[in-house]
C-alpha cells in the first residue's frame, strides 16, 4: 500500500507540494534554496499534530498568563467584548440592509444613544425627585416601621427566648440598685492617678480620639426602635463631625467618574473594532484547528453562541420585563417612590437569584411603612413576575441550551463575588455558560454512544474552506 493510500489522501507528497499542476515555479522556490537540494519538512495541519498541540497550549498559556498580570485593567476589554456580542445581531440587521459595517456600527451606537438619552430625558426628572424624597424619609420611614412593628418584633424575640430558656424579660427583672460612685480618682501608692468607674456610667468612643463617659442605661432587653434611633443619630454625628473626609470623598468620586468616562469611551472603541474585524477574528481562530475538525469547531462556536444568547442577550430582555411589570404592579398597588422601586427591581434582575430577592426587600419595606395590606399584595406581584419569568420567559427568551442549574448559578455568584466583588458576580454566569458548552461540547463530541443534542441537529452549515 502506497503512502498516500495510507494516510486516505490527507497529506499530499513532497513533489506535489513543491511542483503544483499545471507547471510554473514551485511557490516556496527562495525558500527552499536556503535549505540546499533536501526540502524541509512540511506539516499541512490536516490532523492534530504533536507541533500544533504544544504550540497551541504553549500559547493559551501565555495568554493566561497576560491577563492574569493585567487583572486589575481588563475589565474594559472584557466588557467590550459583551457590547460587541450585543450589539452584533443589530449591526448584521443593518448589513443586511445594505449598508456597510462601519457604517452599521455608527448607526447602532446612535441608535443606541439616541433610544438611552430620550428615555433617561422623560424618566430622568421623576427618578430625580422620588429619589430625593425617598433619601429625605428614609429616617422617617425607619422609625416608623420601628415604631408600627418593633413591639411585635420585640414580643416574638422575648418569646422565643423564653422557649429556649433565656434570661426573662427586663420587665420582669428585680431594678438595678443604685450605684455608690459613678466616678473615683484616687492616687496610687506609686503617685499616679487612678480612675475607678462605678456600676452605673460607662466609657464610650465618641470620634478616633474622643471617649465620652456617660450615664449607663439600663438593661430594658431588645427594642428595635432604640436600635435604630442609636443607628441615625450615630450616622447624622458621624457625618457632622467628619466633613473633611467627605470632601475627600467627593474628590475621589469625582476622580473615579471622570476615570469612568475615559474608560466608557475607551471600551465602546474596542468593542466597534471588535465588531468590525469579527470576520477576521473567527477566521483567525478557525485557522488554528486542523481541517477535518473545523465542522466540530463550528458546532462548538454555534453552542457557545446559544447559551451566551440566553444568559447575556435573554437576561437584558428579562430584566427590561421584569422592570416594567414591576412598574405596573406597584402603581396598582399604590406603593410610594415606585419609579425608584420598579428601577431597582429591573437593574437587580441581571444577578440570577439574588438581585430578585434583594429588589423585593425595599419594595416591601416601604410597603409597610403604609399598610401591612399593600406590603402583602406588592409580595405577591413580585412572586407572579418571577413565576411567569421562570415558567414563560426563561424557555422562549433565554432558551433550552441556555438552561444552568440553580445550584451551579449560586456556586459561581457566591465564588465571582468572593474573588473579584460586584464584577465578578455580574461575569460568574456568562462565564458558567461558556464552560457549560466547552464541556457538552467534548462530551457530545467524545462519546459516540451519546445521542446528538439540538445543537448538533440544527447547528448552521460551515463556513467555505
Amino acid at each position: 500500500m502506497s503512502p498516500s493510500q495510507r494516510g486516505g489522501g490527507s497529506r499530499p507528497s513532497v513533489e506535489s507540494a513543491t511542483n503544483p499542476p499545471g507547471g510554473g515555479e514551485p511557490p516556496g522556490e527562495s525558500v527552499l534554496g536556503s535549505y540546499g537540494n533536501e526540502p524541509p519538512h512540511i506539516e499541512y495541519g490536516e490532523a492534530w499534530g504533536r507541533r500544533r498541540v504544544a504550540f497551541l497550549l504553549i500559547s493559551a498559556l501565555f495568554v493566561l498568563g497576560v491577563m492574569w498580570l493585567t487583572r486589575e485593567v481588563i475589565l474594559p476589554f472584557i466588557l467590550a467584548i459583551i457590547i460587541a456580542y450585543v450589539f452584533t445581531p443589530l449591526v448584521g440587521w443593518c448589513e443586511r440592509r445594505g449598508l456597510h459595517r462601519a457604517v452599521s456600527i455608527i448607526a447602532v451606537y446612535l441608535g443606541t444613544f439616541a433610544v438611552l438619552s430620550t428615555t433617561v430625558a422623560l424618566i430622568a426628572p421623576r427618578i430625580y425627585r422620588e429619589t430625593l424624597g425617598l433619601t429625605r424619609e428614609s429616617p422617617q420611614i425607619a422609625r416608623r416601621l420601628a415604631t408600627q412593628w418593633g413591639p411585635v418584633i420585640e414580643a416574638r424575640i422575648e418569646s422565643m427566648i423564653e422557649m429556649v430558656g433565656g434570661s426573662p424579660p427586663a420587665s420582669a427583672q428585680p431594678p438595678m440598685s443604685p450605684p455608690s460612685a459613678a466616678l473615683e480618682i484616687e492616687t496610687l501608692p506609686d503617685g499616679t492617678i487612678g480612675i475607678n468607674v462605678g456600676s452605673g456610667v460607662e466609657i464610650v468612643q465618641d470620634s478616633q480620639n474622643v471617649w465620652v463617659l456617660r450615664e449607663r442605661q439600663p438593661d430594658t432587653g431588645f427594642q428595635l426602635a432604640q436600635l435604630l434611633n442609636e443607628g441615625l443619630d450615630s450616622t447624622i454625628h458621624y457625618l457632622r463631625g467628619n466633613g473633611l473626609q467627605l470632601i475627600r470623598l467627593g474628590q475621589t468620586i469625582v476622580a473615579s467618574v471622570s476615570r469612568g468616562i475615559f474608560l466608557f469611551f475607551m471600551t465602546l472603541m474596542v468593542a466597534a473594532y471588535l465588531m468590525l474585524t469579527r470576520d477576521q477574528i473567527f477566521g483567525f481562530f478557525r485557522s488554528l484547528v486542523p481541517r477535518r475538525s473545523r465542522r466540530s469547531f463550528d458546532r462548538l462556536l454555534y453552542r457557545m453562541d446559544r447559551g451566551l444568547a440566553g444568559v447575556v442577550r435573554g437576561q437584558l430582555v428579562i430584566c427590561a420585563v421584569n422592570g416594567l411589570l414591576s412598574a405596573i404592579g406597584f402603581v396598582i398597588f399604590d406603593l410610594k417612590y415606585w419609579p425608584v422601586m420598579a428601577l431597582i427591581a429591573g437593574l437587580m434582575s441581571i444577578i440570577p437569584i439574588f438581585g430578585s430577592i434583594l429588589s423585593t426587600v425595599p419594595a416591601v419595606l416601604i410597603g409597610l411603612t403604609q399598610s401591612f395590606f399593600t406590603a402583602f399584595w406588592v409580595l405577591v406581584w413580585i412572586i407572579l413576575i418571577h413565576q411567569v419569568e421562570a415558567n414563560l420567559l426563561n424557555p422562549k427568551i433565554i432558551g433550552v441550551a441556555a438552561r444552568l442549574h440553580p445550584v451551579l448559578v449560586v456556586f459561581v455568584l457566591i465564588v465571582g463575588e468572593h474573588f473579584f466583588g460586584l464584577w465578578g458576580a455580574l461575569l460568574a454566569v456568562p462565564t458558567l455558560s461558556l464552560t457549560q458548552s466547552l464541556f457538552n461540547h467534548f462530551r457530545l463530541e467524545s462519546m459516540p454512544d451519546v445521542p446528538p443534542d439540538s445543537v448538533a441537529l440544527t447547528a448552521p452549515p460551515a463556513p467555505p474552506e
